[in-house]
């Protein structure tokens, strides 16, 4: 590559600000991820780190900003006409004075007040002998390589760049192409088209670059991999976290086939309904509101559901919700009156028995043999621990309990006696859940929640319950059945998305939780870790990080990260998804809507921060209310 082909390159891929930005590579500074509290928290995404100095010009410190890609030739060139780049991100800016930079607090007062007020009229210059700027990047481990027709390739892996080489910035054009180019060619749509509106663009906001030349600049993902590969969204409260969930999920439902997404959404706080309200009052959008109670008016209704401190008393939404109503979409759990035990509660009563009676090996055998029964016949039967256990199988154990305490001569006044000679009183249970079932009128119980989300025609299931053991009692059984039918099943699509909102409700660390608290965590951590596989994906969303199950956490390949004010929390961040401390700091300034994204395998560029500003999902739902009065 010529001179003149370079500097055409250089026109199109990268931009100088009109001329504005003239910058070099100063130093590369390596970084070292050996012990102590610096390693704990810089995250290990990078090896070095690279200081750019920059000409000072007025204008610049207004155009620059965190998040920006800078390329610098490498030491690897590709000896041909392409040019081959070593990419970095911009963390930090900021101006430095020369007489500043000299002034010491030892000098005479008068000299440091003349200096200081002088250089506030040198920074309104273009004084390039006192005063620069300064930019920390951090590579992002992939280099750029382009040719004379500003064709581009990128290549994973670092590669040491020159030191003194000029630096250049990509430009919105470029950015544009690489965050979006494999996205938007699979999901046929012109980027430069970009609209906020969710039923025509399936973007989920803006990058947040070139804001100040006024640039859209649209971010795109893979929908597919975004669901079945996981993610989270973390922020504190007032970040936006609900607000970008609810959005996602909109875009989902609307720009994926009907016939191969489907959405769980557990909603503990209430809210999703206002937040989802123009899907799910779209006559021709099939889905389910799963309330705690029955809803029997419109005005219960409106009193059930969260909102918005400014829409808390607009009556526009009693309209939308009575349409939802109208459609028989709003129905209740009924919680369980008779428990009929499961397979799995089988299998531990024989653990604890065998746990009893460790030095009586006549009844060991005996257990063994009523084990093994249990274990023969739900394998013949296609059946999964979490299955509640039925007629046949109790008149089957019975019979299996009964022959085996004779043979092995056990005593009829032991516990495992009674146990094994007992089994025929849950007939009694399965009866009268039975018929309490068939006396029910409009409720759902969670066998049936189960077989709603097996109907083809539902997509989306909100289930809309404030108590946290109801909940998580619905999490453990319907994610523990799911998983096990698709095991059986060899089962992949339709895939469907769990949304867990205030995840640390469902997945608290198991070192610090009990009861239904540990089973619930330990039962969506194994849905994570094995649900990929099947077609299962997660969402979880949280604003405190710090309580979750680490185990279920490092499975996401997706996150969005707001605005975390603990330390710790940050922390935990850079080190479980190997984001860099300096760019995760940037996130303490976002505002709400502001988010940090990165992906392994959903976005366009794989495992590169992107800062982006969301789409508001209350424009989708004011456009909903304002079309109601028309």
């Amino acid at each position: 590559m010529n001179k003149q082909e370079e500097k055409t390159v250089n026109n199109r891929c990268f931009t100088d600000f009109d001329g504005k930005f003239r910058a070099r590579l100063a130093t590369v500074i390596p970084r070292y991820f050996g012990s102590g509290d610096e390693a704990k928290v810089t995250g290990t995404s990078a090896r070095y780190q690279c200081r750019v100095k920059i000409e000072y010009q007025k204008d610049l410190m207004g155009l620059l900003e965190e998040g920006m890609l800078l390329a610098v030739k490498n030491f690897k060139q590709t000896g041909d006409s392409a040019k081959r780049y070593t990419l970095m991100e911009i963390s930090r800016v900021w101006p430095e004075h020369f007489g500043l930079r000299g002034l010491s607090d030892h000098g005479y007062y008068p000299m440091q007040f003349e200096i200081i007020e002088q250089s506030e009229e040198d920074w309104q210059t273009d004084d390039t002998s006192t005063m620069m700027i300064q930019i920390n990047a951090i590579p992002i481990n992939y280099d750029l390589i382009l040719n004379s027709n500003c064709e581009f390739e990128f290549l994973k892996g670092f590669s040491y760049p020159i030191v003194g080489s000029p630096a250049y910035l990509l430009n919105g054009e470029m950015i544009n192409r690489m965050y979006n180019k494999r996205i938007t060619d699979q999901l046929g749509i012109d980027a430069s088209r970009t609209m906020e509106d969710a039923r025509a663009d399936p973007r989920l906001g803006l990058v947040k670059m070139f804001q100040a030349k006024k640039t859209a600049i649209p971010i795109y993902v893979d929908f597919e991999k975004l669901v079945r590969y996981h993610f989270g969204v973390f922020a504190f409260t007032g970040g936006g976290k609900s607000n970008l969930t609810s959005n996602v999920l909109r875009r989902i439902l609307l720009h994926t086939d009907k016939d191969n997404t489907k959405v769980i959404l557990f909603d503990i706080s209430c809210e999703y309904v206002f937040l989802l309200l123009d899907l799910l009052a779209d006559p021709a959008f099939p889905a389910k509101i799963i309330s705690e109670h029955r809803i029997d008016s419109v005005e219960q209704f409106f009193n059930s559901v969260v909102k918005p401190r400014e829409y808390e008393a607009d009556e526009r939404i009693k309209a939308g919700l009575q349409r939802i109503m109208d459609q028989g979409k709003v129905v209740y759990y009924t919680k369980p009156k008779h428990k009929v035990p499961k397979y799995s509660q089988f299998l531990d009563e024989l653990a604890t028995q065998r746990k009893d009676n460790v030095g009586k090996p006549h009844y060991m055998n005996a257990i063994d043999k009523i084990h093994d029964a249990v274990l023969e016949y739900m394998e013949e039967n296609g059946l999964s621990e979490g299955k509640e256990v039925d007629e046949a199988f109790v008149e089957f154990i019975d019979h299996v309990a009964v022959e085996a305490v004779e043979q092995f001569k056990v005593h009829d006044k032991s516990g495992l006696y009674a146990w094994a000679t007992t089994r025929t009183t849950i007939l009694e249970v399965i009866k009268g859940k039975r018929e309490k079932e068939k006396a029910e009128t409009g409720g759902l119980t969670a066998e049936k929640i189960r077989e709603l989300v097996d109907d083809k025609t539902t997509r989306l299931v909100c289930i809309s319950i404030s108590d946290p053991f109801t909940i998580k009692e619905l999490v453990i059984n319907l994610t523990q059945e799911l998983l096990s039918r698709r095991k059986r099943k060899f089962q992949v699509k339709p895939y469907i998305l769990l949304v867990f909102d205030e995840a640390q409700e469902f997945i608290p660390a198991t070192g610090e939780s009990s009861g239904i608290d540990r089973k619930c965590s330990k039962q969506v951590e194994i849905m994570v870790r094995q649900g990929r596989k099947y077609g299962l994906g997660a969402c979880i969303a949280t604003q405190r990080i710090a309580y979750l199950n680490t185990n279920a956490l490092q499975q996401l390949h997706t996150y969005f990260v707001g605005t975390l004010p603990r330390p710790y929390d940050r922390a935990l961040i850079s080190d479980t998804f190997m984001i860099d401390k300096g760019i995760l700091e940037k996130t303490l300034e976002f505002a709400p809507g502001e988010w940090l994204l990165s992906s392994y395998i959903a976005t366009g560029i794989e495992n590169v921060p992107i800062f982006i500003k969301a789409d508001n999902a209350e424009k989708e739902v004011e456009k909903y209310l304002t079309g109601l009065n028309r």
